[in-house]
């Protein structure tokens, strides 16, 4: 662990000049804007790379660099179009709801340690709080009602169905999001985001080679089930393939934002990136050690945290998360609504709240008021209820086959085809022919006839 890096307290921001905090203010919004338009770059980049083309090459040199930027500066030059039968009102607040709450969320973030700016000793994140993550999850929440309010102000029934079904998923999936945070609290102590930082910077001492080296405690670790669920849930939160559901183009043509152009699309363009940025800052914060170097690195170099480095390996960890979720969109296909949604309510939730028991029932063992013998009566206990568990569990068999002619001779007299189902392909006219030879059954005629 690097002996130069100094973490913030709670009183180093109330110690800011205001100056130094109106610098950071704008540094922060220029930082999300610049990082908006080179995600939608490295996303179109890496998505042609996996399908084998070239992706933006011609604003910005071969490499398309500035593709984003001519893009939002057409984006506002664009005719804008209001149905008639829009509310006016809401349908101008809802964009901006989402754009608003989506940098609001960034306020609380940690970029690095303590620095010195300007001859002024500051930590380089804008402000924190003793409840930070329950701020971040109520921008969160708050971004829902962009979208919802969006959906229901167009007056169109595809963007009202969008906007519906966008909330549904986003407030599932905040449920999980926030049940894998509740494990970090349990084991940091604290909500502040800064302070969950500084928890993760101690490790365990490991002998390697004769060495001792200090192991990372990244909560990505330590938490593992929390990790996961979490990132499935973000995924899911910022409405990103194969979780893109709100935008199903086959469904919806394109969710709750079809009837958006100009300036207030790009605002909810704007305000989705951003999200992409704010769970990826998010997640490296909660679980990957923050700001703060990977351990080999920190292990054969002690300033490795101190000063604006803390920035650089922030940003490498916000880059391989958000390749993550470009990686996602360019490999897996969408997934059906119903599937989707019961995936979040009967698995993620549940395996969440069954993970937080296990885990507060560690800390109680490990914390010495148990007893051995009811440390062992109640381990003992636990494993024969997951067993049970995992025996009992209901399982739906699969219904046999039943083959065309079987089909044919169920049917009753008089009734007409059904359509085939789950997309099955109906066998040719001539295949029906060859069929009804051999088992006649009745369409709308006499028992004698054998036409189908």
């Amino acid at each position: 662990m690097a002996a130069h890096a100094v973490d913030p307290t709670l009183e180093t921001f109330e110690n800011d000049i205001w100056w130094i905090t109106l610098i950071k203010l704008v540094g922060v919004f220029a930082l999300l804007l610049i990082l908006t338009l080179f995600t939608i770059v490295y996303e179109r980049k890496v998505v042609a790379r996996m399908a084998v083309r070239p992706g933006p090459n011609q604003v910005g040199g071969r490499f398309g660099a500035l593709q984003s930027l001519a893009d939002g500066l057409k984006l506002p030059f664009k005719e804008e179009i209001i149905p008639k039968t829009a509310d006016k009102v809401v349908y101008f607040i809802a964009p901006v709801i989402s754009a608003t709450t989506a940098f609001t969320a960034f306020a609380v973030m940690p970029l690095g340690g303590m620095v010195n700016m300007f001859g002024h000793q500051t930590a380089l994140q804008l402000t924190d709080v003793p409840v930070s993550v329950l701020v971040l999850l109520a921008c969160s929440s708050m971004s829902v009602y962009g979208v919802v309010l969006a959906g229901w102000a167009s007056g169109s029934t595809y963007p009202l169905l969008g906007g519906l079904r966008s909330s549904a998923q986003m407030i599932s999936y905040e449920v999980a999001m926030g049940l894998s945070i509740v494990a970090v609290f349990m084991t940091a102590g604290t909500m502040s985001t800064s302070q969950i930082v500084a928890a993760q910077a101690s490790g365990e001492p490991v002998n390697i080679f004769g060495v001792d080296l200090t192991a990372p405690g990244w909560y990505a670790v330590l938490l593992l089930p929390s990790f996961i669920i979490y990132m499935i849930a973000a995924v899911g939160e910022t409405n990103r393939a194969p979780f893109d559901l709100p935008e199903a183009e086959s469904e919806l043509v394109g969710g709750f934002h079809t009837e958006y152009s100009s300036f207030k699309f790009a605002l909810f363009f704007l305000a989705e990136y951003i999200n992409m940025i704010t769970v990826s800052a998010f997640c490296t914060t909660l679980f990957l050690g923050g700001w703060r170097a990977p351990w080999p690195i920190t292990a054969v170099w002690e300033g490795a945290n101190a000063g604006y480095w803390g920035l650089l390996w922030w940003f490498m960890k916000v880059l391989i998360l958000l390749f993550g979720f470009i990686w996602l969109r360019a490999t897996l296909p969408r997934l059906r609504y119903d599937q989707f949604m019961r995936f979040g309510w009967k698995v993620l939730i549940p395996a969440n709240l069954i993970w937080i028991l296990f885990l507060a029932y560690f800390k109680v063992a490990r914390s010495g008021e148990l007893t051995d013998e009811i440390r062992w009566i109640s381990t003992g206990v636990i494993a024969l209820v997951v067993l049970a568990v995992f025996w009992f569990w209901p399982t739906k068999k699969k219904a046999a086959p039943v083959s065309l002619e079987e089909e044919l001779a169920a049917r009753p007299p008089g009734s007409f085809p059904v359509p085939p189902i789950d997309l099955q392909i109906p066998p040719s006219p001539r295949a029906r022919r060859a069929v009804a030879e051999r088992a006649p059954a009745t369409v709308g005629g006499d028992s004698e006839s054998k036409e189908v």
